[in-house]
């Protein structure tokens, strides 16, 4: 197997380990149930990701680029949030918007992926701006809205684990 077929299967493995994590932590912060194990998993898998992300080939700014040094920003803030201030204040509040807002970006770069890479999703969306794809993402936006909407109502009284 090439190095570039290796670390392209390590990368979406570890990207779907963080997006099924990132679900259960979502999930968790809008039932208040603990997910300080879940929440490990899904910093570290997501860090994975980042990193082994920008180790394919560079042609230039992409798509792809751009959320990756958005999500390295939003991951920083987040780790920050988590483990430097305690949660403590706002931090809270930028904590779990953090995990959420990485969840999200995640899952879109897996919508892309999906119609990019599977042929009959690829078929139908060739050029990933058709129908099927936009509201897909529309869908996956009005899920991470909602989702922060319940979150952010119970944020002050939950621990987030």
């Amino acid at each position: 197997m090439s190095a570039i077929l290796v670390l392209t299967v390590f990368h979406t493995l570890v990207s779907l380990v963080a997006i099924a994590s990132g679900i259960y932590v979502v999930v968790g912060f809008i039932t208040d149930t603990p997910v300080l194990r879940a929440a490990r998993w899904f910093l570290w898998s997501v860090a994975i990701t980042l990193i082994t992300g920008f180790m394919f080939p560079f042609n230039g700014v992409t798509p792809a680029i751009a959320v990756g040094i958005l999500c390295v920003l939003i991951f920083i803030a987040t780790v920050y949030a988590r483990y430097r201030t305690q949660m403590t204040g706002i931090w809270r509040l930028s904590y779990v918007i953090g995990c959420l807002l990485l969840l999200y970006f995640n899952c879109l770069v897996l919508i892309a992926q999906v119609f990019q890479k599977i042929p009959p999703l690829n078929a139908i969306a060739p050029t990933g701006n058709e129908p099927p794809v936009v509201a897909s993402q529309v869908a996956l936006l009005i899920l991470a809205i909602v989702a922060g909407i319940f979150i952010v109502r119970g944020t002050k009284n939950r621990s987030f684990g």
